[in-house]
Protein backbone atom coordinates (compact mmCIF):
# COMPACT_ATOMS: atom_id res chain seq x y z
CA UNK A 1 0.00 0.00 0.00
CA UNK A 2 1.01 3.54 -0.74
CA UNK A 3 1.70 6.03 1.45
CA UNK A 4 -0.44 8.26 1.36
CA UNK A 5 -3.14 5.69 0.29
CA UNK A 6 -5.29 7.42 -2.41
CA UNK A 7 -9.31 7.35 -2.05
CA UNK A 8 -11.36 8.66 -4.98
CA UNK A 9 -14.85 9.16 -3.58
CA UNK A 10 -17.57 9.57 -6.51
CA UNK A 11 -20.19 11.92 -5.89
CA UNK A 12 -23.24 11.41 -8.21
CA UNK A 13 -26.38 13.72 -8.48
CA UNK A 14 -28.66 13.57 -5.40
CA UNK A 15 -25.45 12.49 -3.31
CA UNK A 16 -26.20 12.47 0.94
CA UNK A 17 -24.21 15.37 2.21
CA UNK A 18 -22.93 13.36 5.38
CA UNK A 19 -21.83 10.13 3.56
CA UNK A 20 -19.88 12.28 0.70
CA UNK A 21 -17.80 13.97 3.76
CA UNK A 22 -16.89 11.00 5.78
CA UNK A 23 -14.50 9.66 4.15
CA UNK A 24 -12.87 12.92 3.86
CA UNK A 25 -12.90 13.32 7.76
CA UNK A 26 -12.00 10.20 8.80
CA UNK A 27 -9.39 8.60 6.06
CA UNK A 28 -8.30 12.27 6.86
CA UNK A 29 -7.69 11.93 10.15
CA UNK A 30 -5.63 8.87 9.99
CA UNK A 31 -1.89 9.24 10.40
CA UNK A 32 1.19 8.01 12.03
CA UNK A 33 2.12 8.75 15.69
CA UNK A 34 4.10 11.63 14.35
CA UNK A 35 0.95 13.19 12.36
CA UNK A 36 1.78 11.68 8.79
CA UNK A 37 -0.91 11.25 6.73
CA UNK A 38 -2.14 7.90 5.71
CA UNK A 39 -4.67 8.37 3.31
CA UNK A 40 -5.40 11.15 0.51
CA UNK A 41 -8.81 12.13 -0.38
CA UNK A 42 -10.12 13.34 -3.41
CA UNK A 43 -13.70 13.97 -4.76
CA UNK A 44 -14.81 13.73 -8.32
CA UNK A 45 -18.19 13.66 -10.53
CA UNK A 46 -18.96 12.20 -13.88
CA UNK A 47 -17.25 15.08 -16.48
CA UNK A 48 -15.87 16.98 -13.33
CA UNK A 49 -19.32 18.58 -13.41
CA UNK A 50 -21.42 20.02 -10.19
CA UNK A 51 -23.85 17.80 -8.77
CA UNK A 52 -26.83 18.25 -6.65
CA UNK A 53 -26.85 17.08 -3.18
CA UNK A 54 -29.32 16.33 -0.46
CA UNK A 55 -28.74 18.75 1.31
CA UNK A 56 -29.93 21.64 -1.00
CA UNK A 57 -26.52 22.69 -1.61
CA UNK A 58 -24.11 21.40 -5.50
CA UNK A 59 -20.88 20.19 -5.25
CA UNK A 60 -18.06 21.74 -7.14
CA UNK A 61 -15.64 18.67 -7.47
CA UNK A 62 -11.71 19.26 -9.14
CA UNK A 63 -11.53 15.88 -10.69
CA UNK A 64 -14.07 14.19 -13.19
CA UNK A 65 -13.75 10.22 -13.76
CA UNK A 66 -10.27 9.73 -14.76
CA UNK A 67 -9.54 10.37 -11.02
CA UNK A 68 -10.91 6.49 -10.53
CA UNK A 69 -8.03 5.38 -13.43
CA UNK A 70 -5.57 5.93 -10.25
CA UNK A 71 -7.08 5.77 -6.63
CA UNK A 72 -6.00 2.80 -4.48
CA UNK A 73 -9.73 2.93 -2.82
CA UNK A 74 -13.26 4.13 -5.05
CA UNK A 75 -15.78 5.00 -2.50
CA UNK A 76 -19.70 5.69 -3.23
CA UNK A 77 -21.64 7.45 -0.80
CA UNK A 78 -25.16 7.30 -0.79
CA UNK A 79 -27.75 8.62 -3.17
CA UNK A 80 -31.21 10.27 -2.52
CA UNK A 81 -31.78 10.37 -5.95
CA UNK A 82 -31.12 9.19 -9.85
CA UNK A 83 -31.59 5.92 -12.24
CA UNK A 84 -29.15 3.88 -9.53
CA UNK A 85 -31.82 4.11 -6.51
CA UNK A 86 -35.14 4.22 -9.02
CA UNK A 87 -34.43 1.91 -11.85
CA UNK A 88 -31.29 -0.40 -10.78
CA UNK A 89 -29.70 1.54 -14.21
CA UNK A 90 -26.86 4.36 -14.20
CA UNK A 91 -24.90 6.28 -16.91
CA UNK A 92 -22.53 3.57 -18.77
CA UNK A 93 -19.22 5.97 -18.50
CA UNK A 94 -19.58 5.95 -14.68
CA UNK A 95 -20.37 1.75 -14.42
CA UNK A 96 -17.78 1.38 -17.03
CA UNK A 97 -15.15 3.78 -14.55
CA UNK A 98 -16.21 1.92 -11.28
CA UNK A 99 -15.52 -2.16 -13.00
CA UNK A 100 -12.21 -0.90 -14.72
CA UNK A 101 -11.02 0.77 -11.57
CA UNK A 102 -11.87 -2.77 -9.64
CA UNK A 103 -10.31 -4.61 -12.25
CA UNK A 104 -6.86 -2.95 -12.52
CA UNK A 105 -7.20 -3.96 -8.30
CA UNK A 106 -8.61 -1.00 -6.66
CA UNK A 107 -10.94 -1.53 -3.48
CA UNK A 108 -14.65 -0.71 -3.81
CA UNK A 109 -16.57 1.00 -1.25
CA UNK A 110 -20.29 2.19 -0.82
CA UNK A 111 -22.02 4.12 1.72
CA UNK A 112 -25.57 3.60 2.75
CA UNK A 113 -27.72 3.71 -0.90
CA UNK A 114 -24.38 3.84 -2.85
CA UNK A 115 -24.92 0.30 -2.97
CA UNK A 116 -27.39 0.68 -5.34
CA UNK A 117 -24.67 2.41 -7.73
CA UNK A 118 -22.40 -0.68 -7.15
CA UNK A 119 -25.12 -3.37 -7.76
CA UNK A 120 -26.41 -1.19 -10.77
CA UNK A 121 -22.46 -1.57 -12.36
CA UNK A 122 -22.45 -5.32 -11.58
CA UNK A 123 -20.02 -5.24 -8.99
CA UNK A 124 -22.44 -7.14 -6.08
CA UNK A 125 -23.66 -9.87 -8.07
CA UNK A 126 -23.51 -12.91 -6.43
CA UNK A 127 -21.86 -10.82 -3.32
CA UNK A 128 -22.67 -10.30 0.45
CA UNK A 129 -23.53 -6.85 1.33
CA UNK A 130 -25.85 -4.16 3.03
CA UNK A 131 -27.52 -0.99 2.68
CA UNK A 132 -29.65 1.04 4.79
CA UNK A 133 -32.28 -1.08 6.28
CA UNK A 134 -35.13 1.42 4.57
CA UNK A 135 -33.80 0.72 1.26
CA UNK A 136 -33.34 -3.04 1.99
CA UNK A 137 -37.16 -4.28 0.12
CA UNK A 138 -36.21 -1.96 -3.05
CA UNK A 139 -32.77 -3.03 -3.22
CA UNK A 140 -33.75 -6.78 -3.52
CA UNK A 141 -36.79 -5.78 -5.82
CA UNK A 142 -34.05 -4.54 -8.14
CA UNK A 143 -30.97 -6.72 -7.31
CA UNK A 144 -31.86 -10.33 -6.42
CA UNK A 145 -28.56 -11.43 -7.60
CA UNK A 146 -27.09 -9.72 -4.37
CA UNK A 147 -27.36 -11.88 -1.36
CA UNK A 148 -28.52 -8.45 0.50
CA UNK A 149 -27.79 -8.27 4.41
CA UNK A 150 -30.06 -5.41 6.09
CA UNK A 151 -29.10 -6.42 9.67
CA UNK A 152 -25.66 -5.34 9.68
CA UNK A 153 -23.35 -2.20 10.13
CA UNK A 154 -21.30 -3.09 7.16
CA UNK A 155 -20.17 -5.86 4.73
CA UNK A 156 -15.97 -6.60 4.33
CA UNK A 157 -15.95 -9.26 1.30
CA UNK A 158 -12.45 -8.59 0.23
CA UNK A 159 -11.92 -6.02 -2.72
CA UNK A 160 -15.98 -5.11 -2.60
CA UNK A 161 -17.21 -3.28 0.92
CA UNK A 162 -20.81 -1.95 1.75
CA UNK A 163 -22.41 -0.08 4.91
CA UNK A 164 -25.51 0.65 6.23
CA UNK A 165 -26.71 4.44 6.02
CA UNK A 166 -25.78 7.37 7.98
CA UNK A 167 -23.17 6.99 10.55
CA UNK A 168 -22.32 2.66 9.97
CA UNK A 169 -20.51 4.60 6.92
CA UNK A 170 -17.72 5.87 9.67
CA UNK A 171 -17.48 2.91 11.32
CA UNK A 172 -16.61 0.94 7.65
CA UNK A 173 -14.20 3.82 7.04
CA UNK A 174 -12.76 3.12 10.66
CA UNK A 175 -13.03 -0.81 10.26
CA UNK A 176 -10.49 -0.05 6.62
CA UNK A 177 -8.11 1.98 8.85
CA UNK A 178 -7.81 -0.84 11.19
CA UNK A 179 -7.17 -3.23 8.52
CA UNK A 180 -5.18 -1.01 6.62
CA UNK A 181 -3.07 0.25 9.46
CA UNK A 182 -3.61 -1.22 13.13
CA UNK A 183 -6.04 -0.61 16.03
CA UNK A 184 -3.70 2.04 17.31
CA UNK A 185 -4.11 4.31 14.01
CA UNK A 186 -8.32 3.64 13.69
CA UNK A 187 -7.92 4.92 17.62
CA UNK A 188 -6.36 7.78 16.99
CA UNK A 189 -8.66 9.00 13.84
CA UNK A 190 -11.30 7.77 16.29
CA UNK A 191 -10.64 10.26 18.94
CA UNK A 192 -9.89 12.82 16.42
CA UNK A 193 -13.47 12.41 14.84
CA UNK A 194 -14.69 12.06 18.48
CA UNK A 195 -16.49 8.36 17.50
CA UNK A 196 -16.36 5.55 19.12
CA UNK A 197 -13.42 3.23 17.30
CA UNK A 198 -15.10 0.44 16.84
CA UNK A 199 -18.97 -0.82 16.39
CA UNK A 200 -18.97 -5.04 15.20
CA UNK A 201 -19.84 -5.03 11.68
CA UNK A 202 -22.39 -7.82 12.65
CA UNK A 203 -23.89 -5.20 14.96
CA UNK A 204 -27.84 -4.51 14.41
CA UNK A 205 -28.32 -1.86 11.91
CA UNK A 206 -31.31 -0.32 14.39
CA UNK A 207 -31.94 -0.86 17.79
CA UNK A 208 -35.06 -0.36 19.87
CA UNK A 209 -34.14 2.55 21.76
CA UNK A 210 -30.66 4.58 21.34
CA UNK A 211 -30.53 6.60 24.24
CA UNK A 212 -31.78 4.88 27.58
CA UNK A 213 -34.98 7.02 29.03
CA UNK A 214 -32.64 8.59 32.05
CA UNK A 215 -29.66 7.93 33.16
CA UNK A 216 -30.62 6.41 36.71
CA UNK A 217 -32.29 3.51 34.68
CA UNK A 218 -29.48 3.15 31.93
CA UNK A 219 -26.44 0.21 31.67
CA UNK A 220 -23.86 2.46 30.97
CA UNK A 221 -21.81 2.22 34.05
CA UNK A 222 -22.39 -1.12 34.34
CA UNK A 223 -21.07 -1.72 31.03
CA UNK A 224 -17.49 0.27 32.25
CA UNK A 225 -17.49 -1.65 35.58
CA UNK A 226 -17.79 -5.07 33.29
CA UNK A 227 -14.96 -3.54 30.91
CA UNK A 228 -12.81 -3.37 33.75
CA UNK A 229 -13.28 -7.02 34.56
CA UNK A 230 -13.16 -8.74 31.25
CA UNK A 231 -10.16 -10.59 32.78
CA UNK A 232 -12.57 -12.21 35.51
CA UNK A 233 -15.93 -14.26 35.11
CA UNK A 234 -18.48 -11.49 34.56
CA UNK A 235 -22.45 -13.09 35.26
CA UNK A 236 -25.33 -11.91 34.29
CA UNK A 237 -26.38 -11.33 37.84
CA UNK A 238 -23.62 -9.89 38.98
CA UNK A 239 -24.37 -7.59 36.39
CA UNK A 240 -27.85 -6.99 36.82
CA UNK A 241 -27.10 -6.31 40.79
CA UNK A 242 -24.87 -3.89 40.04
CA UNK A 243 -27.31 -1.99 37.73
CA UNK A 244 -29.93 -2.30 40.50
CA UNK A 245 -32.22 -4.80 38.23
CA UNK A 246 -33.32 -7.76 37.86
CA UNK A 247 -31.86 -10.14 35.37
CA UNK A 248 -34.72 -9.55 33.61
CA UNK A 249 -35.41 -5.99 33.58
CA UNK A 250 -31.53 -5.53 33.13
CA UNK A 251 -31.44 -7.88 29.94
CA UNK A 252 -33.80 -5.35 28.55
CA UNK A 253 -32.40 -2.14 29.09
CA UNK A 254 -29.43 -3.80 27.68
CA UNK A 255 -30.40 -5.03 24.62
CA UNK A 256 -32.55 -1.73 24.17
CA UNK A 257 -29.20 0.30 24.53
CA UNK A 258 -26.54 -2.10 22.52
CA UNK A 259 -28.48 -3.75 20.15
CA UNK A 260 -27.00 -7.06 21.65
CA UNK A 261 -27.28 -9.12 24.45
CA UNK A 262 -25.03 -8.72 27.59
CA UNK A 263 -23.69 -12.18 26.50
CA UNK A 264 -22.84 -11.41 23.00
CA UNK A 265 -21.74 -7.38 24.17
CA UNK A 266 -19.38 -9.70 26.24
CA UNK A 267 -17.76 -11.22 24.24
CA UNK A 268 -17.84 -8.76 21.55
CA UNK A 269 -15.60 -6.50 24.35
CA UNK A 270 -13.56 -9.76 24.91
CA UNK A 271 -12.51 -10.46 21.53
CA UNK A 272 -11.76 -6.86 20.57
CA UNK A 273 -9.45 -6.64 23.99
CA UNK A 274 -7.21 -10.16 22.49
CA UNK A 275 -7.38 -8.42 19.49
CA UNK A 276 -5.17 -5.36 20.63
CA UNK A 277 -3.10 -7.05 22.81
CA UNK A 278 -2.20 -9.30 19.90
CA UNK A 279 -1.09 -6.29 17.77
CA UNK A 280 0.49 -4.31 20.87
CA UNK A 281 2.02 -6.74 23.23
CA UNK A 282 4.32 -9.93 23.19
CA UNK A 283 2.34 -11.78 25.67
CA UNK A 284 1.55 -15.49 24.57
CA UNK A 285 -1.86 -16.75 23.21
CA UNK A 286 -2.42 -18.16 26.02
CA UNK A 287 -1.71 -15.53 28.24
CA UNK A 288 -3.88 -13.13 26.22
CA UNK A 289 -6.48 -16.20 26.71
CA UNK A 290 -6.35 -15.22 30.70
CA UNK A 291 -6.01 -11.62 30.16
CA UNK A 292 -9.40 -11.37 27.53
CA UNK A 293 -10.95 -13.80 29.96
CA UNK A 294 -11.28 -16.52 27.57
CA UNK A 295 -9.70 -18.44 30.01
CA UNK A 296 -8.60 -21.34 27.58
CA UNK A 297 -6.41 -20.94 24.75
CA UNK A 298 -8.78 -22.96 22.98
CA UNK A 299 -11.69 -21.17 23.47
CA UNK A 300 -10.05 -17.60 22.80
CA UNK A 301 -9.17 -19.44 19.55
CA UNK A 302 -12.99 -20.68 18.92
CA UNK A 303 -14.27 -17.37 19.85
CA UNK A 304 -11.74 -15.03 17.57
CA UNK A 305 -11.95 -17.59 14.60
CA UNK A 306 -15.10 -17.31 14.85
CA UNK A 307 -15.71 -13.10 14.96
CA UNK A 308 -12.44 -12.17 13.19
CA UNK A 309 -12.50 -15.16 11.06
CA UNK A 310 -8.80 -16.13 11.47
CA UNK A 311 -6.81 -17.47 14.42
CA UNK A 312 -5.19 -15.36 16.81
CA UNK A 313 -1.60 -16.15 15.69
CA UNK A 314 -2.07 -15.53 12.18
CA UNK A 315 -3.95 -11.84 12.94
CA UNK A 316 -0.91 -11.59 15.07
CA UNK A 317 1.21 -12.29 12.30
CA UNK A 318 -0.38 -10.07 9.93
CA UNK A 319 -1.19 -7.48 12.32
CA UNK A 320 1.46 -7.04 14.39
CA UNK A 321 3.01 -3.33 14.39
CA UNK A 322 7.13 -3.44 15.20
CA UNK A 323 7.54 -2.41 18.71
CA UNK A 324 10.00 1.06 18.83
CA UNK A 325 12.14 -0.35 21.96
CA UNK A 326 13.07 -3.32 19.16
CA UNK A 327 15.41 -0.91 17.48
CA UNK A 328 19.16 -2.88 17.37
CA UNK A 329 20.64 0.55 18.25
CA UNK A 330 19.46 0.63 22.24
CA UNK A 331 19.67 4.44 23.31
CA UNK A 332 22.75 5.62 25.14
CA UNK A 333 22.77 6.62 28.90
CA UNK A 334 22.56 10.16 27.99
CA UNK A 335 19.44 9.39 25.46
CA UNK A 336 16.46 11.10 26.68
CA UNK A 337 13.79 8.82 27.77
CA UNK A 338 11.64 7.03 25.38
CA UNK A 339 8.46 8.47 23.81
CA UNK A 340 5.26 7.14 25.96
CA UNK A 341 3.89 4.04 24.10
CA UNK A 342 0.74 5.93 21.94
CA UNK A 343 -2.57 5.83 23.43
CA UNK A 344 -5.29 3.35 22.38
CA UNK A 345 -7.66 4.23 24.39
CA UNK A 346 -8.69 3.11 28.21
CA UNK A 347 -6.21 1.03 30.40
CA UNK A 348 -6.85 -3.05 29.90
CA UNK A 349 -8.75 -4.50 32.78
CA UNK A 350 -6.20 -6.33 35.25
CA UNK A 351 -2.73 -5.00 33.14
CA UNK A 352 -2.56 -1.02 34.16
CA UNK A 353 0.59 -1.32 31.93
CA UNK A 354 -1.18 -1.96 28.96
CA UNK A 355 -3.31 0.37 26.94
CA UNK A 356 -6.91 -0.87 25.57
CA UNK A 357 -9.27 -0.51 22.82
CA UNK A 358 -11.93 1.88 23.74
CA UNK A 359 -14.93 0.12 22.32
CA UNK A 360 -18.89 1.29 22.29
CA UNK A 361 -21.76 -0.71 20.60
CA UNK A 362 -24.12 1.85 21.21
CA UNK A 363 -26.21 3.54 18.08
Amino acid sequence: MSVPHRVAVLALDGVVALDLGTPAQVFGAAGTVDGTPLYAVTTCTPGGHPVRSSAGFQVLPDHGLELLDTADTVIVPGIHSGAPLFGGTMAAEVADALRAAYARGARVMSICTGAFVLAAAGLLDGRPATTHWAYAPRFRRLHPGVRLDPDVLFVDDGRVLTSAGVAAGIDLCLHVVRTDHGSAAANRAARRCVVPPWRDGGQAQYIERPVPRGTDHGTAATREWARQRLHEPVALREMAAHARMSVRTFTRHFRSETGLSPAQWLLQQRTEHARVLLETTDLSVDRIARDAGFGTTAALRQHFHARVGVAPSAYRRTFRRPSPAASPAPPSPAAPPSPAPADLGVVAPGRPDVSELSTATTA
